[in-house]
């Protein structure tokens, strides 16, 4: 599976700062210290729908952290995974009288073209589950050869108790796990399961759904966690950097693939840091495929709204934080656009030195992007005001803006 182009990165003088960031199995901020190659996995999209805010909003902070990484002078090996076959994406295709492949490849086409037109980086390895499945099935033998996991009428299960590190990433408690494990995709209230809270690793072939050789594990599919697992482990290997994606997916995604990273290797832990992003809301509610309440990037793309305004909305509110979206917010967004083009349009102004430090203190301080923005307001303002002659100023501020934020002016 292929990714989406990459818009260019604009070089910056001198170097950005080492990224501290809050991990969630820890509770607090570590400062990332990878190699000259970063490691991150960002856990994609069940493309059974279009790409809303929501999903841009997880999207943009992990790609801060990115650029970042990049303004280090670092290499970033960014891969990110397709869930192409599910049961929510198998339930809307029977809901629609749609192929379910047809489905998934429309929308992960949507998907891409929404990335590109916000400025997105692409992901080195772009890879849907589908694909993988041959990489999936030798790992489910392994965890049940090794006693790590059970048949359970030709299911296939994994045994929590099976990894002394199990609940090190959410630090939840058993009756809470128990309810978000129903709640996301989950079972356990199956008869016949070791623990209630153990996860699906192959489901059985069923009648009317896709499936596909497992070896011994007879005809089936791969469950949501082991997916993920085998990409990251092929192309990444253990002890990544950063495991991303929405605040949803600390339990049970997260969680369930770090024990079963773990238990398959011996090593601990999966990932250096697990970072995850707050929720987007509409008329109060979380936005969620589910509700239906949702706000579409491609719909607002084609109202006419500039991409760089809806990255500029993303960019107004915390990574970790939970807001709501609103036309306030959106129109917020299309007016700092605005005067941000009209300061970098003039041929001088106040010099951007200071400012370019402040905007890297900034994200290095645990992506405070709305710190970011202000920065860029208060030049902007000085521009305004005829505060400076500086030729190289607006040229710098767009690049900046560019590189670092994502924003193009």
């Amino acid at each position: 599976m292929h990714a989406w182009p990459a818009s260019e990165v604009p070089a910056l003088p001198g170097e950005g700062a080492d990224l501290q960031i809050h991990d969630t199995a820890t509770g607090g901020r570590i400062t990332l210290d990878p190699g000259p190659v970063a490691r991150i996995y960002v856990c994609g999209i069940t493309p059974y729908d279009a790409t809303h805010i929501g999903h841009a909003a997880t999207y943009n902070a992990f790609d801060l952290v990115q650029r970042v990484w990049l303004d280090t002078k670092r290499q970033v090996h960014y891969v990110q995974n397709v869930t192409d076959v599910d049961d929510p994406l198998l339930e809307r295709a029977v809901r629609d009288g749609e192929d379910w492949t047809a489905l998934a490849e429309r929308e992960t086409a949507l998907f891409r073209e929404d990335m590109t037109a916000l400025r997105m980086l692409p992901p080195k390895h772009y890879v849907g589950a589908v694909e993988a499945i041959p990489g999936i099935v030798p790992l489910v033998e392994r965890l049940r050869d090794s006693g790590a996991a059970y048949d359970l009428d030709g299911d296939v299960y994994f045994s929590v108790e099976s990894d002394a590190h199990f609940g090190e990433v959410s630090h939840l408690d058993a009756e809470a796990m128990r309810l978000l494990s129903a709640e996301r995709g989950g079972d356990p209230d199956r008869p016949g399961k070791k623990n209630p809270l153990d996860p699906m690793l192959w489901m059985a072939a069923r009648e009317g759904e896709p499936s596909w050789d497992g070896g011994s594990l007879g005809r089936g599919r791969p469950g949501w966690h082991i997916e993920c697992v085998a990409i990251a482990l092929d192309h990444l290997g253990m002890g990544f950097d950063v495991q991303g994606g929405g605040s949803d997916l600390a339990f049970p995604h997260h969680e369930m693939g770090a024990s079963h990273a773990q238990v398959l290797t011996g090593e601990h832990p999966f990932a250096q840091a697990y970072v995850h992003a707050g929720m987007v809301a509409l008329d109060g509610e979380k936005m969620s495929k589910s509700k239906g309440n949702l706000v579409f990037v491609s719909k607002l793309r084609h109202d006419g709204v500039d991409p760089a305004a809806i990255r500029l909305a993303l960019l107004a509110h915390h990574y970790r934080s939970d807001w709501e979206w609103t036309d306030q917010v959106l129109q917020d967004a299309v007016e700092r656009l605005g005067r941000w083009r009209a300061a970098v349009s003039r041929p001088d102004g106040p010099s951007a030195d200071a400012l370019v430090t402040e905007i890297r203190q900034a994200l290095a301080d645990d992506l405070d992007a709305p710190a970011a923005l202000l920065a860029v307001d208060r030049w902007a303002a000085l521009q305004q005001s005829g505060g400076g002659t500086d030729e190289g100023a607006p040229g710098l501020v767009s690049r900046v803006a560019d590189a670092l934020l994502g924003v193009a002016l």
